[in-house]
């Protein structure tokens, strides 16, 4: 069990990247009515406006900053670190979200690699080793929480440059627990958000209302906060289409074609096929 009443308490400092929309939103607005300061970092003037004056609505606006904030630039985030500081003083949760997602193949255009692989990839690694250090030197509790995602685990066919970068994200975060859990007198821990399907701005495409099967950014952050509160590293949400079973079977697959030397995305290949369905059947 994890006591976040230490944590997610008024006065303390709440720092959220890609908080301007979404899942970072609904983050920033769940701290906010807890009393928190709130940082929101993002791109994007007239959305992080927006989104600042939404999170002022719930604490007033002496406990909300939004800053323009290049997660893929170390500068820039160093920068945002100073003026949190200044401003706020410690920082006890870091959500380090921000996240892109344009097509990519393995032989397109290095845009698109360099982008992905840069906010998705660099901006947990460059947020964490930025932020980190001061939030162990305080010594007061705190939360890393970086968001992943499922294709980061069973890593599908289609855009590979999303599927690294969140495959990254993945083995950074475990290692950065590793390592806070094994520091001396630490009190920060790391936890990995795996969403399910979630309605945001990067899944929503040319859809203007919700699909059944999609979660609300506000669903995905209440069952964070209660995992987190269980002691969870491992976020694995579910959504309205695919419950933790499913979700269980398809990683023990991906895991699977290692173990039994199994063609890589053997879940995709026509020869395993059946055996996949029967598998995901529980036979």
């Amino acid at each position: 069990m994890t006591d976040l009443t230490d944590i997610i308490k008024p006065s303390n400092v709440a720092v959220i990247t890609g908080g301007a929309s979404g899942i970072g939103l609904a983050a920033a607005k769940h701290f906010a009515t807890k009393g928190m300061n709130v940082v929101i970092a993002d791109l994007g003037a007239d959305r992080l406006a927006a989104a600042a004056k939404a999170v002022a609505a719930m604490s007033g606006d002496d406990h909300v900053m939004a800053v323009e904030t290049d997660v893929s630039d170390k500068a820039a985030l160093r920068a945002l670190e100073r003026q949190v500081v200044q401003r706020f003083g410690k920082v006890h949760v870091l959500m380090n979200n921000a996240g892109i997602g344009p097509e990519t193949s393995i032989f397109s255009a290095d845009s698109g690699w360099d982008a992905i692989l840069g906010v998705n990839l660099m901006g947990v690694v460059n947020g964490t080793r930025t932020f980190g250090p001061g939030m162990l030197a305080h010594g007061e509790p705190g939360l890393i929480i970086n968001t992943g995602s499922k294709q980061g685990i069973t890593t599908p066919p289609g855009n590979p440059a999303y599927n690294v970068s969140k495959s990254g994200v993945k083995v950074f975060t475990e290692a950065l627990e590793h390592e806070l859990r094994n520091t001396k007198g630490g009190k920060i821990s790391a936890h990995l958000l795996i969403p399910g399907f979630v309605f945001t701005g990067l899944t929503k495409g040319d859809r203007a209302d919700k699909p059944a099967a999609a979660w609300t950014p506000e669903q995905t952050v209440d069952f964070m906060i209660e995992s987190i509160e269980k002691g969870d590293f491992y976020i694995l949400c579910p959504d309205n289409d695919v419950a933790r079973p499913v979700d269980e079977r398809r990683m023990a697959w991906a895991i699977g074609d290692i173990i039994e030397n199994r063609p890589p995305l053997s879940r995709w290949h026509p020869d395993y096929a059946e055996r996949f369905k029967a598998f995901l059947e529980g036979k």
